[in-house]
């Protein structure tokens, strides 16, 4: 398809060509004049209000408002909300319901990335498979679907096997995991032909995820307090249905192209074929290397933590509301990091910045430390503060460390298998973050961190600052480049975009248009 043409799909009210350069990247003085045409009458005051709404015009104006839509219930809903309610609610659950080690906890993490890991699947089926003639809406539904009757089993299954009740939330993690991989086909290719755009997605998406957070964790505390850990899982059945309703919503053309079995094959073959030459290249491999080890090495103590958090006896025994009171603080935090790195930091080029970050990372990791020795109250500071204090912390940077790496992943991504290729590599995430659970779950097996045991908790969380630390030294694999440059050699990008995979199913264009 002509990468005019292309665009112009993509496009819901086309800026003046004379605006877009030859590869259609957004002219900044575009940007500028799309977020202050209705600011030049309005008082300084009241044009700060108004910048995050004449922001989100403007990102419905190129793009279309249904895409929009898809970031809010996919991003906000869909993973804000679920993933921060999941993770407290789940936690009492294994805790007080099935009463299970907190070293098995942590395995039974690992196995919820599973699906994420799997992502290069549901990639390969939204690109190359559409049903009914879509490439993006029945998976939506799917996911949808997949959701709403996996909460449900969980919640009204009454006294499960842990095995039921494990594939249960598995089935969960898995609807969040096929949705984010449609939504985020989407977003990168939007993020490839404007590239300018990419930084303001991913605040977008980054915003979304904070703000959904903040809500499921303010309200997780509380719905299992009263509900119980069990039935308050079966609230997550409410978000997951609402993506059957955007698979309705959500704006595509009908293909009106059946392709025959042997054409699939071949269509498969030419995606594997150019995700294998894009891998083996030294501009995607080695930051890819670097994104998996970052959050690899960080092994993950979560679980060693909350118990002891909830601990009567060895440790400060925060209630139910307040644990998630403390994590909706976290939430909010990541807003303040969303807006850090939005105002201030996507400008930044990728090395300095993940390497600052990754610096603040360690840095902040020891604030854990002083907590477990309990040397904030020799410092006068009380526990429910000095947490709130901490979570804040380690939350703000943790987003201002991961938003450049979500945008270094979409700058990765060719023409023609961005939905695949973007997969692949939140599947290599995903490993990372499966290798942190699991890595996390086997130290604190072998340093005897149990339900009851949190004597050498401490030392389990200096390893873990210390290979935050070390990972300092790997950042040489990132790519030194401005976060809108292409990192693609430009015969990889051409020969992807002339592959012949059908590339015509998706368009975002206005809502307003009367849809198949």
């Amino acid at each position: 398809m002509d990468a005019n043409l292309e665009t112009e799909k993509l496009v819901k009210k086309p800026v003046h060509p004379s605006q877009l350069s030859p590869n259609q990247t957004l002219n900044h003085n575009v940007r500028h004049s799309l977020l202050n045409c209705s600011t030049s009458t309005t008082t300084p005051v009241l044009s700060i209000l108004l910048q995050p709404f004449q922001w989100l015009q403007m990102l419905s104006s190129l793009l279309n408002p249904s895409f929009v839509l898809g970031i809010f219930l996919v991003h906000g809903l869909s993973q804000g909300f679920s993933g921060s309610y999941f993770k407290v609610v789940s936690d009492y659950y294994w805790k007080d319901v099935q009463k299970v080690q907190p070293s098995v906890v942590q395995l039974f993490l690992g196995l919820y990335y599973i699906p994420w890991i799997i992502k290069p699947v549901w990639g390969l089926l939204t690109d190359l498979f559409p049903v009914g003639g879509y490439q993006r809406r029945p998976y939506f539904i799917l996911a949808g679907a997949l959701g709403t009757v996996s909460a449900t089993v969980v919640a009204l299954g009454g006294s499960m096997a842990v095995v039921v009740a494990l594939g249960s939330l598995i089935g969960v993690t898995a609807a969040v995991a096929i949705a984010s991989v449609t939504i985020d086909a989407c977003i990168a290719r939007n993020s490839i032909e404007i590239r300018s755009l990419a930084p303001d997605l991913q605040t977008l998406c980054g915003f979304c995820s904070s703000v959904g957070s903040l809500v499921g964790y303010s309200t997780s505390g509380f719905f299992v307090h009263h509900l119980g850990a069990q039935e308050a899982l079966g609230l997550l059945a409410v978000p997951q249905a609402l993506l059957i309703v955007l698979g309705f919503l959500f704006y595509e053309t009908k293909s009106t192209i059946h392709s025959e079995k042997k054409a699939v094959h071949k269509k498969v073959g030419v995606a594997m074929r150019a995700m294998q030459e894009t891998i083996r290249r030294p501009q995607v491999w080695k930051p890819t290397l670097y994104i998996y080890l970052s959050l690899a090495l960080s092994i993950s103590t979560q679980e060693g933590q909350f118990y002891w958090y909830t601990d009567p006896k060895a440790g400060p025994a925060f209630s139910q509301e307040f644990v998630g009171i403390v994590h909706a603080f976290g939430a909010l935090a990541s807003v303040a990091g969303v807006l850090i790195y939005h105002k201030v930091l996507k400008d930044y080029p990728f090395r300095k910045l993940l390497f600052l970050a990754q610096l603040l990372y360690a840095a902040s990791g020891m604030l854990d430390l002083i907590f477990m020795l309990r040397w904030n109250l020799i410092l006068g500071i009380p526990d429910y503060l000095f947490v709130v204090m901490e979570e804040c912390v380690s939350s703000t940077v943790g987003k201002i460390r991961w938003m450049p790496m979500v945008v270094l992943s979409t700058q990765l991504c060719p023409i023609g298998i961005e939905g695949t290729f973007f997969a692949l590599l939140m599947c290599i995430d995903s490993l990372g973050s499966l290798s942190s659970k699991w890595g996390g779950g086997i130290v604190l097996h072998i340093f005897h961190v149990t339900r009851t045991d949190f004597t050498n908790l401490w030392l389990v969380v200096l390893i873990r600052n210390l290979l935050r630390i070390g990972t300092l030294a790997l950042v040489f694999l990132v790519p030194n480049a401005v976060q809108s440059d292409n990192l693609l050699p430009s015969d990889l990008l051409t020969k992807n975009s002339t592959q012949s995979i059908d590339d015509e199913s998706l368009q975002l264009v206005s809502m307003e248009k009367e849809t198949e």
